[in-house]
């Protein structure tokens, strides 16, 4: 049976094909389009994604591991600085530094952290400001202040170990430690001349940190700091303090503007004192000045005056021109070299050469010096070291001055016998002296125990620079000039004999000498039976009643003197009265 055709009115489906919302409104071409697009977007993301963990992945690791690691510096603690007896000068105290994400820190953490960390709110706010990651807020934070802060939990807060130096001795000893900077390096003393023993080798410390800043693991092995060396000085604290004190009280009491004292091991040129008045605190150096800061018994240098005597006469004797009993005329009180002349305080008349040194003749001196001849002086001052700088490590160390003898003229050579016309430091004057206390052998100075400047003062165990009996016959002249009849009367000591030589030098002004301004010195050795200390005084400048070396100066060098032996244990040897 033939079906019959139905007609297009007739289809169910017909209006559902001619429905326009199904009929086809793009081209093919857009369709495939579509697809390549989104083919290459996830080839694109695909490459990225190869470029990104296969060929950059190291730079990719590298900020990631910025952003949640750190490599933190452990600091070395800085070596302490002791005396020869162990006693600290010198020691770091355990501080804190306080570093700070910005981007982590609370509104609310502002307040805690400027009270905790004296910092002004309006301070705090410009430091943490900016892009910067890590902010250092403050150095040096004490350890109740850190413990405080760490209580708090505050986000974006991190401490870092740090140190900051004390001075137990304060200003007494301020000259021959020094101090550091804020960043631990010496800036002056010891602390400059053994800065690279004293500061160690810095560690490291690799951390995650978690969002807030905090440390919750190590990556790898603590690296740790290694410290810095003890550094261990010839100083005795307790004698620095006794020469300190004395030096201040006398400068005080005569209203002088500066000085300084030294104080010698007799046998080895080890320093036991080195006091300077001005001084300063080094744990508080807010007003500090160059006035306070100048080390003036190692870098000022000065006319010597009549401490220098001895070595003339010694040298005079060593090239037998006279004996300590050979007399010297010195009358009528003056001495013309041509058109200059010398004085004398009075008329002493014939006098031996052990008296010239007793009474400090000014005269008897130019006749010996003018007796020899001046490149046999200059060379003996040479021996001596003087204009030569000592063989000390220590920042600022001067030489000195002696011109060359071809340059003297008669006048010349005669000052230079009695302290004018050359310059030396308080130092080098101890330093001359331990040749008469040590049966002339002269005992290089030292300061640092196991340095390069007493290993070689112990290789060579100083130098002869006259002969013993010479040096004996020295020690007895200046035993004879603090006795009665002597200028040096008042540095006596009660219980031990002493000898010493004064000295009272004008100052140079410019091109000229001063008429009313002095320099006060005293140079002296004891016990003389065996001597064990050498110490000079300088007292710059006295303007009270006296002005004269014997007067302003000997009663430090008594007060130093006596009060070292009794530390020392160091057995009287005066006769009992």
């Amino acid at each position: 049976m033939t079906q019959k055709k139905k007609s297009p009115s007739q289809d169910p489906y017909a209006p559902v094909a001619k429905n326009p919302l199904l009929a086809a409104r793009l081209p093919m071409w857009r369709s495939k389009l579509v697809v390549v697009l989104m083919f290459a977007a996830f080839a694109s993301l695909a490459g990225r994604a190869f470029w990104i963990q296969v060929v950059n992945q190291d730079f990719y690791v590298d900020q990631g591991q910025k952003r949640y690691q750190r490599t933190l510096e452990l600091d070395a603690t800085r070596g302490r600085i002791v005396d020869r007896n162990g006693s600290m000068l010198a020691v770091s105290l355990a501080t804190y530094e306080i570093w700070a994400s910005p981007k982590l820190i609370d509104e609310a953490a502002f307040a805690p952290l400027s009270k905790l960390l004296d910092l002004p709110r309006e301070e705090l706010r410009r430091r943490l400001s900016g892009d910067k990651t890590f902010v250092l807020l403050k150095r040096q934070v004490d350890a109740d202040t850190a413990a405080h802060l760490s209580r708090l939990g505050l986000a974006g807060i991190t401490q870092i170990a740090d140190s900051k130096r004390f001075y137990p001795e304060g200003e007494s000893a301020a000259h021959v430690v020094g101090f550091t900077d804020i960043e631990d390096n010496g800036q002056e003393g010891v602390e400059l001349a053994a800065n690279e023993q004293l500061l160690g080798v810095p560690g490291q410390r690799e951390v995650i940190r978690d969002r807030l800043g905090r440390v919750v693991s190590e990556t790898r092995p603590l690296v740790p700091a290694q410290n810095g060396d003890t550094i261990h000085l010839t100083i005795d604290r307790r004698i620095q303090q006794l020469a300190y004190a004395q030096l201040k009280e006398a400068i005080a009491r005569h209203h002088a503007e500066a000085g300084s004292v030294v104080v010698l091991d007799a046998r080895n040129g080890e320093i036991l004192a080195l006091a300077n008045y001005p001084s300063f605190d080094p744990n508080d150096r807010a007003r500090l000045t160059g006035r306070q800061l100048r080390n003036r018994a190692v870098v000022d240098t000065f006319e010597p005056g009549s401490t220098i005597k001895p070595v003339v006469v010694a040298l005079s004797i060593d090239e037998g021109k006279v004996r300590p009993q050979s007399v010297i005329d010195t009358a009528p009180g003056w001495y013309k070299i041509g058109p200059a002349v010398i004085h004398d305080t009075s008329n002493h008349g014939a006098m031996t050469v052990a008296e010239a040194v007793q009474k400090s003749s000014n005269i008897a001196l130019a006749k010996l010096a003018l007796n020899l001849p001046a490149e046999t002086i200059w060379n003996k001052y040479q021996e001596y070291g003087l204009g030569l700088r000592p063989a000390l490590t220590f920042p600022g160390v001067a030489s000195g001055k002696v011109r060359p003898y071809q340059r003297w003229r008669p006048i010349e050579q005669a000052t230079m016998a009695y302290g004018y016309g050359l310059s030396t430091s308080l130092l080098q004057l101890a330093q001359v002296y331990t040749a008469y206390a040590g049966n002339g052998t002269m005992h290089r100075v030292s300061l640092v125990r196991g340095s390069a400047d007493t290993t070689a003062q112990s290789a060579d165990q100083g130098h002869a620079v006259t002969t013993p009996a010479t040096a004996r016959a020295i020690r007895s002249m200046l035993e004879m000039a603090t006795g009665i009849g002597g200028t040096g009367r008042a540095a006596t000591v009660a219980g031990y004999r002493i000898g010493g030589k004064t000295g009272t030098a004008r100052k140079q002004i410019g091109a000229t000498y001063a008429k009313n301004r002095y320099r006060a010195l005293f140079v002296g050795m004891a016990p003389m039976s065996d001597p064990r200390l050498v110490v000079a005084v300088m007292i710059d400048d006295p303007a009270g009643k006296s002005f004269y070396g014997g007067t302003v100066a000997g009663p430090v060098f008594s007060g130093v003197t006596g009060g070292a032996l009794q530390l020392l244990g160091v057995p009287p040897d005066a006769p009992e009265t």
